[in-house]
């Protein structure tokens, strides 16, 4: 194959018409074709995506490129930002030779720029607070981040049901804790028999624990009041869409939560919103770092849930992009939904990573121009295999792409910048401080403590009603007593003992006339 043919082909292949973000050029022959531009129509992006690759391969850059051009395209950006090193995409970058190199490799011209940027936390401490509610994260999400059996979870589905059928807000995890001590013992356990089970106290006490282990890790400010508003991700400044990063370099020995927390705001988004229909560019691209931690000993329900929001969420105009080191790191359900593909370097040091390798192939469409195997080990860092779904919704060529390089900074910004960054936001104030609303701790408070007076007031009129008896039969038996130990009751008493002996031994004497 000559380079004036793979050129044509990957021309033809990426050419789009509508509007569309540049990823890089094409490569042949270990040389770079700048005529051979890779794009990726926005309107397919709601088709989502996945990013993978080894460590230290690009990814992150690869995500940073991907996010500012959504937002110079007006396209809003929610992502996660595992090591706090993203932030520096709130100023622009600064041109040294390696940038340079890139740039003139591709044809371009490097324009440094800095995008707009909110910061977010889910500690408070590294950006405006996240927060969701009990009720928000629902049972299975819930069950997946304190690790519960499948036992355990069928009790957590029945506090979050009686919670729904009693209007019994679940706020924090306070409210869960009142909950399940409620219903599992006393008037509670009784009172949900019938319609929903019996609660095992065994049971309950080990999710109890585990709820308890959840608030020493220092997460439990996670759930409550005020909830993060989904809306607040669709904003725009100066007609570009805002990046919102998700900072949890903090809590970073919690993965599960944060995995969980992002896979909670993606369901919240298609519970909330409304059908979009086919849009000429995506309302909102949503990031899923690490995504293997979503997936990590997911019970057969969490994994449903993902299935679902993956299929359904595109018609609401959201694009999701998942982003791990091996294509085999996300379900064969979900892969199969995610029409675009980047995927940087395999290492294939072990039998395992050969492996990998051979079934990553697999995924992609043959090339006539690359020895896929070969090729995908040789990848250098900042060049990817790329495939995309044309505006047809056709996979486009494989190619391998020499990536554009990002033109925010590339790294944190420092700690008076961070600082500076987090005073202007307003979305940092609105979320500061937590508020305590009446929930299902107070109702449920206020239920038992109307029950023990109930039962304080039977108590007394059963002591009353008691006492009245006992001075009614003291009274009379004391009147029988005194009656009884008169002179007059004691002769009738005699007259009477002589009548009956007389009358059975027939002694009675007849009267002499």
């Amino acid at each position: 194959m000559s380079a004036e043919k793979f050129i044509e082909s990957i021309s033809k292949s990426y050419s789009i018409s509508g509007p569309s973000i540049y990823l890089g050029a094409g490569i042949y022959e270990g040389t770079i074709h700048a005529s051979a531009k890779v794009n990726l129509p926005l309107r397919m992006m709601n088709r989502h995506g996945l990013v993978t690759g080894a460590t230290g391969s690009g990814k992150t850059r690869t995500l940073q490129l991907l996010a500012e051009q959504l937002s110079a395209a007006g396209v809003p950006v929610f992502m996660p930002d595992m090591k706090g090193d993203i932030s520096g995409m709130a100023k622009e970058g600064a041109a040294n030779d390696k940038i340079n190199e890139r740039a003139n490799a591709l044809g371009i011209h490097y324009t440094p720029s800095g995008y707009p940027v909110e910061l977010y936390s889910l500690s408070g401490k590294a950006g405006a607070q996240m927060r969701a509610t009990v009720t928000e994260f629902g049972p299975v999400l819930l069950s997946k981040i304190l690790e519960l059996n499948e036992v355990q979870r069928g009790v957590m589905m029945i506090l979050f049901k009686y919670a729904d059928d009693k209007e019994l807000p679940i706020v924090d995890l306070n409210d869960l804790k009142k909950v399940l001590n409620y219903l599992s013992e006393g008037a509670g356990a009784a009172e949900i028999k019938n319609d929903y089970g019996k609660i095992s106290p065994a049971t309950a006490s080990t999710i109890l624990r585990k709820i308890v282990a959840l608030e020493q890790q220092g997460v439990n400010h996670l759930f409550g009041e005020k909830s993060f508003e989904i809306e607040d991700l669709f904003e725009k400044v100066d007609g570009r869409g805002v990046i919102s990063l998700l900072n949890v370099s903090d809590i970073q020995s919690q993965p599960a939560v944060f995995s969980t927390f992002m896979l909670a705001l993606l369901a919240e988004l298609y519970q909330n919103l409304p059908e979009a229909g086919d849009l000429d560019k995506p309302k909102l691209i949503f990031f899923l770092d690490e995504a293997h931690l979503l997936f990590k000993d997911a019970p057969k329900a969490f994994m449903d849930q993902i299935d679902q929001i993956i299929r359904l969420i595109r018609s609401k105009g959201v694009g999701v992009f998942f982003c791990t080191q091996l294509t085999q790191d996300v379900p064969a359900t979900v892969l199969s939904q995610l029409g675009n593909r980047v995927h940087h370097v395999i290492r294939a040091f072990t039998p395992n990573d050969v492996k990998a390798l051979k079934e990553t192939i697999k995924t992609f469409p043959k090339s006539e121009y690359y020895d896929m195997e070969q090729q995908f080990t040789q990848l250098g860092t900042g060049q990817a295999f790329i495939t995309v779904l044309n505006e047809k919704g056709i996979p486009t060529e494989t190619v391998v792409t020499h990536l554009a390089p990002p033109a925010s900074f590339m790294g944190p910004l420092s700690e008076s910048e961070y600082k500076a960054q987090l005073e202007s936001s307003d979305k940092y104030k609105k979320y500061k401080d937590a508020i305590d609303p009446r929930s299902a701790f107070e109702m449920l408070d206020e239920k038992m403590q109307s029950a023990r007076k109930e039962e304080e007031v039977k108590r007394e009129l059963q002591q009353q009603r008691t006492t009245t008896t006992t001075t009614r039969t003291r009274k009379e038996k004391s009147t029988l007593e005194e009656v009884m130990s008169s002179p007059v009751s004691k002769q009738i008493g005699r007259e009477l003992v002589r009548g009956v002996f007389g009358m059975l031994f027939g002694t009675t004497r007849t009267r002499r006339r």
